[in-house]
């Protein structure tokens, strides 16, 4: 059974930091892409990733996001994926999904090309 499961989701003030991790198992490294992504409470999950990275390490980020996160897979264990983020702003408050595309090998894809999602971690971010 593939499952995904994220972690690290934290209450952090303006200018902090957090790690979050996502544990894939049930696929095997090499098969999939995998992608975060963000849901605000009443609003639609956005439909591109936050971040992406591919089975070789290639990344991409979203603009919103780019300088401050950085995803990678951790060392020893490349099906932990790890999204570390530093200066978090009130407007990265969100549930924080890692997602797994399986199916069409597009790395940098949008949300409909993800098969397999975790059930998300919350982070909180106060001015």
């Amino acid at each position: 059974q593939v499952q995904l499961a994220e972690s690290g989701g934290d209450s952090v003030q303006s200018g902090g930091s957090l790690k979050l991790s996502c544990v894939v198992s049930g696929l095997p490294f090499g098969d999939y892409c995998l992608g975060w992504f963000r849901q605000v409470p009443g609003v639609e999950r956005e439909l591109g990733a936050i971040a992406g990275i591919s089975d070789i390490g290639t990344t991409s980020y979203a603009d919103a996001v780019k300088g401050r996160f950085l995803i990678s897979q951790e060392s020893g264990d490349k099906n932990t994926n790890l999204l570390q983020m530093d200066n978090l702003k009130p407007e990265d408050t969100a549930m924080y999904y890692c997602a797994a595309n399986s199916q069409n090998g597009l790395c940098y894809g949008v949300l409909p090309d993800y098969n397999v999602w975790g059930q998300g971690t919350q982070v909180t971010v106060s001015s």
